[in-house]
C-alpha cells in the first residue's frame, strides 16, 4: 500500500527544506531551545502524533537488528535495575549474542540496549548527521527496548546531553537534582558520592513525544504496561575546557619553557612546592599570548568532519536522477555534508569533502556558493549561468554527492 503522505514528508528534514533540530522539537523552535533551554534545564514536548518518529525506527526494526545483524556485546547490552546482568549471561565465548537467551531475559524483565545504531541504521545515521550540523559535535544514538512495567537502569545522570524520542509504548520519567553541574566525561555518576536530590519533575512520554535532559541531571524511567521502545540521542559536546586544553597544547609547541621537566624530587615529602606554584603562574603568563583559539577550533572541526562522514546511501539512484535532471527539478543539499569552500587565486573554488576535493571554475563559483547555501532550489535558480551551464553544474554536484534530486 502506498503512503498518503507527500514525498517530502518522508525525507530527512534537511532534504525537505527544514532542520533536524526544528523537526525534533516542533513546535518549539531552534532559537527558543538554544536561548532558553540548552544546558539550563529539561524540556518535554508532547505532540499527540504517535507516528511522528516512524521514519527513524520501529519495533520491527529492533527485531531485525537483534536477529539478523551481527551486533555483539557490548554494543548490545542487557540491563535490569533489579538484578546484575553480565555479558556472560547472554553471549557466546566470542561475544556473539545468544539471541534466544537475549529474548528469554527480555521476557523476564531485562531491557535491551542497542548502542551506536546510527552506524548501521541509515535513518539514524542521517538523523545524527543533522544534529551534528546544529551542534558542531559528535552525536550518537542508543535504542532501549524495555519490557512492560520494568526499569532498565537505576537513577543516574549522564555526562552528555540527551534527547529521548519515544517510539512505541510509554515510559514514566522521574527527574531529580543535578549532583554535578555540566560534568565532564570522566565525572560519571557515583551512587556512593552523588546525592540524587529531591524529585524535580515527573512526566510520561508517549509515542511521538520527545524530552531533552541536560548532562548532570539525575533521572530514572519505568515502562508502562506495554513494551517500550525509545531512542536516546546523545550530544557529545565540546567544552571550553577542551578548547583550553587544545590551545594550551598549541602554546607548548611554541615555547620551550612550557616543555621543561618538573624539578627533580618534586614528589618527595621535603620538597618546597611553593616555588612550583609561582613557576606555574609565570608559565601561564608566558602561554597566554600563544593561545590560538582559531587553530584549536579548526582542529575540532576537522576531527568532526573526518570522524563523521555523510551517508552516501541512495547515490546509485542519484546518478540516474542527474541524467534526467531538468531546469525545474528540485535539488537539496545532502544531509550531514558541509563542504569547506576555499577560493583559489584564479577566482575558482575548491570544495573539500571527506576523502576528496572538487574544483569549480571561476565562472561557476557564485552559482556553486548559491547551491550550497540553499536548503532547496532548482537548477534554473542558479545565478550567473546560462540554462546549459546551470544544468551542467547541477548535474556535476549531484554526481559528486553534494546535492540530491528530491
Amino acid at each position: 500500500m502506498s503512503s498518503s503522505r507527500p514525498a517530502h514528508a518522508r525525507l530527512a528534514p534537511e532534504v525537505a527544506g527544514g532542520s533536524t533540530l526544528e523537526w525534533l522539537l516542533a513546535p518549539r523552535t531552534r532559537a527558543e531551545f538554544f536561548g532558553e533551554i540548552w544546558e539550563r534545564g529539561p524540556l518535554v514536548v508532547r505532540r499527540g502524533q504517535p507516528g511522528y518518529f516512524e521514519r527513524l525506527f520501529s519495533l520491527d526494526e529492533a527485531d531485525r537488528v537483534l536477529t539478523t545483524l551481527d551486533r555483539r556485546f557490548p554494543d548490545i547490552t542487557l540491563k535490569d535495575a533489579r538484578r546484575e546482568l553480565s555479558g556472560d549471561d547472554y553471549t557466546f565465548d566470542d561475544d556473539r549474542l545468544d539471541v534466544a537467551r537475549v529474548f528469554a531475559l527480555f521476557d523476564t524483565g531485562a531491557t535491551v540496549m542497542m548502542a551506536y545504531l546510527d552506524e548501521v541504521v541509515p535513518a539514524l545515521g542521517d538523523f545524527c548527521r543533522g544534529l551534528e550540523a546544529e551542534f558542531s559535535c559528535p552525536c550518537q544514538t542508543n535504542v532501549y527496548l524495555t519490557p512492560p512495567n520494568t526499569q532498565g537502569a537505576k537513577a543516574h545522570y549522564d555526562t552528555h546531553d540527551v534527547f529521548v524520542l519515544q517510539i512505541a509504548g510509554s515510559k514514566h520519567w522521574t527527574l531529580f537534582g543535578t549532583p554535578i553541574e555540566s560534568p565532564l566525561a570522566g565525572q560519571e555518576f557515583d551512587p556512593a558520592r552523588d546525592a540524587l536530590g529531591p524529585v524535580s519533575l515527573e512526566f510520561e512520554l508517549a509515542p511521538g513525544d520527545v524530552a531533552y535532559l541536560p548532562r548532570g541531571l539525575a533521572h530514572e524511567a519505568q515502562a508502562s504496561d506495554e513494551v517500550s521502545l525509545h531512542i536516546t540521542a546523545g550530544v557529545l559536546r565540546t567544552t571550553w575546557a577542551d578548547l583550553l586544553f587544545e590551545a594550551l597544547a598549541g602554546a607548548c609547541l611554541r615555547d620551550a619553557a612550557l616543555r621543561k621537566a618538573l624539578p627533580p624530587g618534586f614528589a618527595r615529602p621535603d620538597f618546597d612546592r611553593r616555588a612550583v606554584a609561582e613557576t606555574l603562574r609565570e608559565l601561564w603568563r608566558r602561554a597566554e599570548p600563544h593561545l590560538d583559539a582559531e587553530a584549536a577550533l579548526e582542529l575540532f572541526a576537522s576531527h568532526l568532519e573526518a570522524a563523521r562522514p555523510p551517508s552516501w546511501r541512495g547515490q546509485l539512484a542519484q546518478l540516474q536522477a542527474a541524467r534526467d535532471l531538468q531546469p525545474a527539478s528540485w535539488l537539496a543539499r545532502r544531509p550531514g555534508l558541509a563542504p569547506r569552500c576555499q577560493t583559489r587565486a584564479d577566482g575558482g573554488l575548491t570544495l573539500e569533502i571527506p576523502g576528496r576535493a572538487i574544483t569549480v571554475p571561476a565562472a561557476a563559483a557564485p552559482a556553486a556558493r548559491f547551491a550550497l547555501a540553499q536548503p532547496r532550489f532548482r537548477p534554473r535558480d542558479l545565478p550567473g549561468l546560462d540554462p546549459g551551464g546551470q544544468l551542467t553544474l547541477a548535474r556535476r554536484l549531484v554526481r559528486e554527492g553534494l546535492l540530491l534530486v528530491v
